[in-house]
C-alpha cells in the first residue's frame, strides 16, 4: 500500500530492520546487499546506496522502469520505446556502457554485449526491490560500473502459502496482468511470477508486448548450507518510436507522430543461476554458477537517415561468482576474497536496408547487402579482495582491490574493409588488464548521525560493438578502456526528518564518446578527459500522523575538460549535451485514518534544462511533470488508480540539435490514466 511505501522507505536507504552499531546503538540506516555482495549496514557503507523496497514498487506499479527509478536522488531514467530506456547517474543521459545492471548480484548481460535497455530484461514491477549504488563499483563488480550499479532483487519464497493476482487497464490500449505465488514445504520454498503486458502506444505505430516468467527456489540444509535457484525469462516484441525525435513544430502540435514506423525491436532473454552457500558463525563460502542467453534484433530508428540497417546480436554466457568471507574478533575485522569468471561467446550480424520516405515519414524498406557478420567471444577472469575493520568503535575502515583480465577473440566472417562508412577490421584478439582500488571510511557521530568518505577507481573495457563495428572511424580496435577516479563525502541523519546528502567529484580519462557529424552520423573515439561533479540530497518525514513527505534533489555539472575530436572542432571546457544540472522528485502521501484503508499520493518530477549539442548552442528548457495515485484496501482486495502527467504537460524524453536536423524532441507521454485491482489469497 502507499502508506507502507511512504513510511518504510528511507531516502537512500533500504527496507530492512535498523542495523546495530557497536555498543548496541541503533543506526539511522538499514541493510543493503550491493555494497559488499551480502547484507551489510548502510551506516557502515562508504558509498551512496539508494534502495527502493519491493513494497514501494508494488504500490507505484510502474508501467515503465523510470516511474520507480526516478524517485531516487540523482537518477534520471528516460523512456525510449516500450520499456526501453536511457540512463543518467553521475553521467549525462546516455546509451554508453557505463552502468552495470544486476539481478541478485549477477550481471544481466556480459560486459562485451552491454545494452542500455537492460532493465526491460528484468521484471521490475514484480521484483523484491532495487538497489542503486551511485558512482564507480569496479573494485567489486568489474568493468561497466562507472556511473553506477543497479541491482534488482528477486522476491524470496513466502513463509506461508500465498498468491496475488493483479489486473490493470489504462490509456492507449494498456493492459497488464501480474500473477505471483508460492509456498514453503519443509525447509524449502518456491515462488513463481508471471507478467503479461500489452499497449497500443500513445504515438503512431508503437505497439508493445511483453511476456515474463520467473521462478525462485530457496532451500536450507543441515550444517549451514543453503541454496537459491533463480530462473527468469522475458520475451519482448515492439514497434518503437524509441528516441525518434520530432521537429519542433510537430513536437508542439503533433506529438503523436512517429517518423520511423518501420522500426521494430525483438528481445528474448533468459537467465538461470544457483547460489550454493555455507555459513558459520564467522565465515561464509558462496559459489554461484550461472548461464544466460540474450537475443536481440532491431531496426535502429535513430540512424535511418544515415546508417539504415537491420541488426541482430546473439550472446550466450556461462559464468561463476565465487567468494569466501571471514570475520575476525579483533576490531570486527572482515575479509572477503573472490573471483568472477565469465565466458560469453556472441555474434553480430547486420544487413543494410534502403528505406523509402514519404515526406518526413519512413514508410517501407528493401533489404540490401550484409555489412557486418562476425563472432566475438568475451572472456573475463577477475579476482578481488575486500576488507573492513574498526580500530575504534565508531569508525569503520574499508578497502578493496580487483584485478581484471578481460578480452575478446574476434572472427570476421566477411572480408576486411579499410575505407568507407562500413569499415571492417581483420580477425584479431584484444585484451585488457587493469587494477581497480577503493578505500573508504564511515564514522558514527551518534545514533542519529553518520558520515562517510571514499575514493573509488573504475574502468570500462570497450564493448564488442564499439571495437568491431568500425563504421567510418579510422581505427576502433585500438580504443582504450575508460578510466575514472571518484571522490565522495556524505552525511546521513535521522530524527523527525531522515536525510542524506553527499558531494562527489569524478574525473574520467579516455572517455569513449560518439562524435556527431553534421549529417548526424557518429564516430566512436576516445574523448580525452571529462569531469562530473555534484551534490545530491534526500529527505523524508512524517509531517503529521496522516501526511508523509519525501524529497530528492541533485545538482551536477558534466563537462569536457579536454576533447578535440577533429582539427577544426574543440569542445574543451564545454558542458556535455543531455546533462541537466538539476534533477528533482518529491512525494506527498496521505493516509487519513477516518478513510479506513484509503491512501493517496501526489508526485512531482523535475528535469532541469540542458544543452542539446556539445557545442552548447541550443538548450532544452527542462520540464516539470506531476503524477497522482490513489488506492483503497478492502479485505483481500486492493483497488487503485493513477494519473500520469496530471497537467497534460508537453515535455521531452530527449532533445538534441544538429546542423542537419535542427532542434528535435522525443515527446513524453500526455495525460495517461490507469486503474486496476489486486486480489490477495493467503
Amino acid at each position: 500500500m502507499l502508506t507502507a511505501m511512504l513510511t518504510a522507505a528511507l531516502p537512500g536507504g533500504a527496507w530492512a530492520e535498523d542495523a546495530p552499531l557497536p555498543g548496541g546503538e541503533v543506526s539511522l540506516g538499514a541493510i543493503t546487499v550491493t555494497g559488499t555482495r551480502e547484507e551489510a549496514p548502510k551506516a557502515e557503507t562508504a558509498a551512496t546506496v539508494d534502495a527502493l523496497p519491493g513494497e514501494e514498487i508494488r504500490a507505484v506499479k510502474p508501467a515503465h522502469p523510470s516511474e520507480i527509478m526516478n524517485r531516487t536522488p540523482g537518477v534520471w531514467v528516460s523512456q525510449t520505446g516500450g520499456e526501453g530506456h536511457q540512463t543518467a547517474i553521475r553521467q549525462p543521459l546516455t546509451t554508453a556502457p557505463v552502468y552495470l545492471y544486476l539481478e541478485d548480484g549477477i550481471p544481466i548481460r556480459s560486459t562485451g554485449f552491454f545494452n542500455h535497455n537492460a532493465l526491460y530484461e528484468v521484471n521490475i514491477p514484480m521484483s523484491g526491490g532495487v538497489e542503486v549504488t551511485k558512482g564507480p563499483g569496479t573494485s567489486l563488480y568489474g568493468s561497466d560500473a562507472i556511473g553506477g550499479v543497479i541491482n534488482s532483487l528477486t522476491r524470496p519464497a513466502p513463509a506461508a502459502p500465498e498468491a496475488e493476482a493483479n489486473v490493470e487497464g489504462g490509456s492507449f490500449g494498456w493492459a497488464r496482468a501480474l500473477v505471483t505465488g508460492g509456498s514453503p514445504w519443509g525447509d524449502h520454498g518456491v515462488r513463481g511470477d508471471l507478467n503479461v503486458t500489452h499497449t497500443g502506444g500513445w504515438r503512431d505505430a508503437t505497439d508493445y508486448d511483453r511476456q515474463s516468467a520467473g521462478m525462485r527456489w530457496d532451500g536450507f540444509f543441515a550444517g549451514g548450507f543453503s541454496t537459491k535457484t533463480v530462473f527468469n525469462y522475458s520475451n519482448i516484441d515492439q514497434q518503437t518510436a524509441g528516441s525518434s525525435r520530432l521537429s519542433k513544430e510537430d513536437y508542439e502540435n503533433n506529438p503523436e507522430r512517429n517518423y520511423t514506423p518501420i522500426s521494430w525491436r525483438k528481445v528474448e532473454a533468459w537467465r538461470l543461476s544457483m547460489a550454493l552457500d555455507r555459513e558459520t558463525d564467522d565465515s561464509l563460502t558462496s559459489v554461484t554458477p550461472y548461464v544466460r542467453k540474450n537475443k536481440l534484433g532491431y531496426i535502429a530508428n535513430w540512424s535511418l537517415g544515415y546508417d539504415p540497417a537491420i541488426l541482430r546480436t546473439d550472446n550466450d554466457s556461462v559464468g561463476l561468482l565465487a567468494r569466501h568471507r571471514m570475520d575476525f574478533a579483533p576490531w570486527r575485522t572482515r575479509l572477503i576474497a573472490g573471483v568472477d569468471v565469465d565466458y560469453s561467446p556472441g555474434a553480430q550480424w547486420e544487413r543494410r536496408i534502403k528505406p523509402l520516405k514519404e515526406g518526413k515519414i519512413y514508410t517501407s524498406y528493401t533489404e540490401q547487402d550484409v555489412i557486418y557478420d562476425y563472432n566475438a567471444a568475451f572472456t573475463g577472469i577477475s579476482p578481488y579482495v575486500h576488507a573492513e575493520t574498526s580500530p575504534v568503535e565508531s569508525l569503520r575502515l574499508s578497502a578493496g582491490l580487483r584485478y581484471d583480465s578481460v578480452g575478446y577473440a574476434y572472427d570476421n566472417r566477411l572480408s576486411a574493409v579499410a575505407e568507407g562508412s562500413t569499415r571492417r577490421p581483420e580477425d584479431t584478439s584484444v585484451g585488457y588488464t587493469h587494477v581497480s582500488p577503493k578505500v573508504g571510511a564511515t564514522y558514527a557521530f551518534g545514533p542519529a548521525l553518520n558520515g562517510f568518505i571514499s575514493y573509488r577507481h573504475a574502468f570500462r573495457a570497450p564493448s564488442q560493438s564499439q571495437l568491431f563495428r568500425q563504421g567510418k572511424a579510422q581505427n576502433t580496435v585500438d580504443l582504450k578502456p575508460v578510466k575514472a577516479d571518484s571522490y565522495e563525502v556524505g552525511l546521513r541523519g535521522a530524527g523527525a526528518v531522515t536525510w542524506e546528502v553527499s558531494v562527489y567529484q569524478m574525473n574520467v580519462t579516455d572517455d569513449i564518446l560518439s562524435f556527431t557529424h553534421p549529417d548526424k552520423s557518429t564516430e566512436t573515439v576516445n574523448a580525452g578527459r571529462t569531469s562530473h561533479k555534484g551534490v545530491q540530497a534526500g529527505a523524508s518525514a512524517a509531517v503529521t500522523p496522516w501526511l508523509d513527505a519525501r524529497l530528492s534533489l541533485s545538482y551536477a555539472e558534466h563537462r569536457y575538460e579536454e576533447w578535440k575530436p577533429q582539427a577544426t572542432v574543440d569542445y574543451s571546457g564545454k558542458e556535455i549535451s543531455s546533462a541537466p544540472r538539476l534533477l528533482g522528485n518529491a512525494t506527498l502521501g496521505f493516509h487519513p485514518g477516518f478513510l479506513g484503508g484509503a491512501t493517496a499520493e501526489l508526485e512531482w518530477t523535475k528535469v532541469g534544462g540542458y544543452w542539446m549539442d556539445d557545442a552548447n548552442t541550443h538548450q532544452y528548457a527542462g520540464h516539470d511533470v506531476f503524477n497522482a495515485r490513489v488506492a483503497y484496501r478492502a479485505g483481500a482486495l486492493d483497488l487503485y488508480a493513477r494519473a500520469m502527467n496530471l497537467a497534460n504537460t508537453r515535455w521531452a524524453n530527449a532533445a538534441a540539435y544538429s546542423a542537419f536536423g535542427g532542434e528535435e524532441f522525443a515527446p513524453g507521454a500526455p495525460l495517461s490514466l490507469y486503474a486496476g485491482l489486486t486480489y490477495y489469497l493467503k
